[in-house]
């Protein structure tokens, strides 16, 4: 009886311990690929005045197809031009910053009839969160964070709409699990409110994406 009783608590404490890295994984894995790895097909540049440019590199610092785009005099970018869903969707990739002093990721997203953009090192390199929640941008809602992010070095990033919620994944850690049920979700003012439904932004700062995925999610109560 004290065997039997060992093993099952053997096998609770293996799955309760092993159950947390499928989470891990499918914060990358899954969706359809959005970027095919060899061109900028269903993507364009961004409509931003002074921005630079972008290229595809095969391999880029040893690891596979990558979008590298070039830091503009304010902001640069690239924009998805195929259709995307309003709701219950996720959307996934990974960011690099190479250079420059502020944000390396700024990832557009639609939620329901409003857009909202995720904010990787803004305001100097370290503010993450989301522009605008009721009107404040990402540096003073209540999803505003700080963290130090690395040159060359790759971030896995995943935002998730629907069930009333905007949530967000940095690699492991999430920075996001936002209501939005009485909450008025928009852009921030200016010029990124062009780069919609989809896209990746840059502000003086050049960055490189890859693994870039979307999914869509059975409807969430």
């Amino acid at each position: 009886m004290n065997t039997f009783r060992l093993s099952a608590l053997a096998l609770l404490l293996a799955f309760h311990f092993t159950a947390p890295a499928a989470e891990k994984k499918s914060a990358t894995d899954g969706g359809t690929p959005i970027f095919d790895g060899k061109s900028l097909a269903g993507w364009k540049l961004s409509d931003f005045a002074t921005q630079g440019g972008a290229t595809i590199e095969t391999d880029f610092k040893g690891g596979g197809p990558a979008i590298v785009v070039d830091q503009g005099e304010v902001l640069s970018g690239i924009t998805y031009t195929n259709a995307v869903p309003k709701d219950d969707y996720e959307v996934s990739l990974e960011a690099m910053k190479i250079s420059g002093s502020d944000f390396f990721c700024g990832l557009t997203f639609p939620h329901r009839k409003e857009y909202a953009t995720l904010v990787l090192g803004g305001w100097g390199g370290g503010v993450v969160g989301i522009s605008s929640v009721d009107g404040a941008d990402a540096s003073e809602n209540e999803t505003t964070k700080y963290c130090a992010f690395e040159k060359n070095k790759w971030y896995r990033v995943r935002v998730r709409v629907g069930g009333d919620k905007i949530q967000a994944w940095l690699d492991d850690e999430q920075i996001a699990n936002l209501e939005t049920t009485d909450k008025k979700i928009s852009m921030r003012p200016g010029e990124i409110e062009s780069a919609v439904p989809l896209s990746l932004s840059t502000y003086q700062t050049r960055a490189a994406y890859r693994n870039i995925r979307l999914k869509k999610l059975g409807a969430t109560k």
